[in-house]
């Protein structure tokens, strides 16, 4: 029983929230002006649309049977005395309309199919679109490719349909009434133009292949300028000319100015043999022309949206406003780059800026990482209990040539080398005794280019680790990156090292197998070295390719420059 009335809840629920859909009725509007060969068989076509409620066809003061074909085709008529055009076609049709969804066809259609009616009315009865506007597979209109699309680009470049003087669209009545039918052949466009701005729903369809007859010359110059007209027209009750040309000069002018604003803070800080009274100078006077030209585009920009509707307007506002965004934005950059480069210290305020480095690897010395932005590195007091530690950004690392758990000796004392703790991407931790040797304070900024001079002449022991051992590399750090050799270390003919290094012709170098001295040698360019250990051959081969690099491998009278530990 408990089951039972669980069901019937369940159900009455259902029906209960279930709405039932409303029926939206079609009527289908055919403007006809001299169309006695072809009106009726677009009538027909029309007929075969299950969904269609209503067939009008406007007789706009045809001299012609057109009137007599549609009758007999089925539709009902109504007929302007006199040719009043395209447009008041449309409008009286609008008028008459009495269903909530209204499709507007050509009446000089030659191929038109109950499929392409469809195709523009489904998307409406579905809730997809309040408008649909057709296009289809023909030659490109001259008054379309000439006339409306550069025009529709300038001042309205959020538009970008196909097709934007299709005469096939369909469209809810009630969005219609907030749109102005233009009397010619400007009422295409000008629906096309106030659904954009007003933000109305508006989808193109694409209907296939339509044969009509070609309109010829005259009427072409007499479309252009109704569509030239119905364009320039929006524009000016839109705002978009003001958009364009008053707005558009002082976008231009505060760009001017925010420009000469960057360029002076770069004088100031980065070009030294320019006095800083110039810099001053031109930041001072880029400043007042950007903000004068700034106060008149927000006024304007003010006006213009309070004369335009609210709709698809932002679209076109950001697109001509985009430079001075940009523009904006790049101030805004640089000026939190040097407010995070200040320090207020006993009533000074300095100012130091510091920038990351790019580095791109020419050679291939470093395989897996050829480019990389790194730096700068913040020094900061070591974590307590780590005074015997360096912990050392991963960008860091990869300068320096180390990784973790390698070690550095500074001032007679090694270190061992750490990572970076979470949420420390950039914090260079220095016990006091490395900091006081440095010459470094909490809150210096470092940059990656300046790290191999802080470190200069630190010995570092690098560690290689490979199935068969593990290679121990030292080397001390030099100030720059200079011409150098890369070798290969085989252990058993199977690679385990490749590396560079600064190698000084003539020098010897110890190497030593499980901390045991084996062998000395003399470095040469391009020569190898094979010696033996038990049972097992090692060979390091040098080629001086082009490469460079800041390691020094220290000398026999240095300490070892490798161990090997099989």
């Amino acid at each position: 029983m408990y089951w039972f009335l669980v069901i019937i809840v369940f159900l009455l629920a259902g029906i209960k929230t279930q709405k039932p859909k409303k029926y939206q009725k079609v009527s289908v509007i055919i403007p006809a002006y001299n169309e006695e060969e072809t009106v009726a068989k677009v009538v027909e076509v029309v007929k075969k649309v299950s969904f269609v409620d209503e067939i009008l066809v406007v007789n706009d003061g045809s001299s012609d049977n057109t009137e007599a074909e549609a009758i007999k085709a089925g539709a009902r008529v109504i007929t302007h005395e006199t040719n009043k055009g395209k447009g008041e076609a449309l409008y009286t049709g609008y008028n008459e309309a009495e269903c909530d969804i209204i499709a507007f066809i050509d009446a000089d259609i030659q191929n038109l199919t109950s499929k392409k009616v469809e195709a523009m009315i489904m998307p409406i009865l579905e809730g997809k679109t309040d408008i649909t506007k057709t296009k289809f597979a023909r030659a490109h209109g001259r008054v379309t490719e000439l006339t409306a699309k550069p025009l529709l680009n300038f001042f309205f470049p959020e538009i970008s349909f196909e097709q934007p003087l299709s005469g096939q669209f369909a469209a809810r009545k009630e969005v219609l009434r907030r749109i102005n039918f233009e009397p010619d052949y400007g009422v295409d466009v000008g629906i096309v133009i106030d659904a954009d701005v007003l933000g109305i729903s508006i989808t193109e369809v694409d209907i296939g292949a339509i044969e009509h007859d070609m309109s010829p010359l005259s009427d072409l110059n007499l479309m252009a300028n109704e569509v030239v007209r119905t364009i320039i027209n929006r524009a000016n009750k839109y705002g978009r000319v003001i958009m364009i040309d008053d707005i558009g000069y002082f976008i231009r002018m505060s760009i001017v100015g925010l420009s000469l604003v960057i360029l002076g803070l770069f004088t100031i800080f980065f070009v030294s043999f320019v006095p800083l009274a110039i810099g001053i100078m031109i930041t001072v006077i880029g400043l007042i022309i950007a903000m004068y030209y700034i106060v008149k585009v927000i006024v304007k920009s003010i006006v213009m949206f309070k004369k335009t509707p609210k709709g698809n307007l932002v679209k076109s506002f950001v697109k001509i406003h985009f430079p001075l965004i940009i523009s904006i934005i790049l101030l805004l950059l640089m000026i939190s780059t040097f407010i995070g480069a200040a320090h207020f210290e006993n009533g000074v305020l300095s100012i130091e800026p510091n920038s990351r480095n790019l580095i791109v690897y020419a050679d291939d010395s470093q395989r897996d990482n050829p480019i990389s932005v790194r730096g700068p590195y913040t020094v900061d007091a070591a974590i307590e209990d780590e005074s015997d530690q360096i912990r050392m950004p991963a960008d860091a690392m990869m300068t320096l040539g180390v990784k973790a758990n390698d070690t550095i000796q500074v001032d007679d004392t090694l270190y061992l080398i750490n990572e970076t703790r979470d949420g420390e991407p950039n914090i260079l931790r220095l016990p006091n005794e490395v900091k006081d040797f440095f010459n470094l304070e909490e809150g210096n900024v470092i940059q990656n280019s300046r790290l191999k001079e802080v470190f200069e002449s630190s010995t570092i022991t690098h560690s290689y680790e490979s199935e068969n051992c593990t290679v121990d590399e030292k080397y001390v750090v030099s100030s720059r990156n200079v011409r150098a050799s890369t070798y290969e270390i085989f252990l058993d003919n199977h690679s385990v090292v490749y590396s560079s290094g600064i190698f000084k012709k003539n020098s010897t170098y110890d190497i030593t197998v499980n901390n045991e001295f084996i062998t000395s040698f003399n470095f040469e360019k391009n020569s190898n070295v094979t010696f033996y250990y038990q049972n097992h051959t090692i060979d390091i081969y040098f080629k001086d390719l082009n490469t460079t690099s800041i390691k020094k491998p220290v000398r026999a009278n240095q300490g070892d420059f490798l161990n090997i530990d099989i």
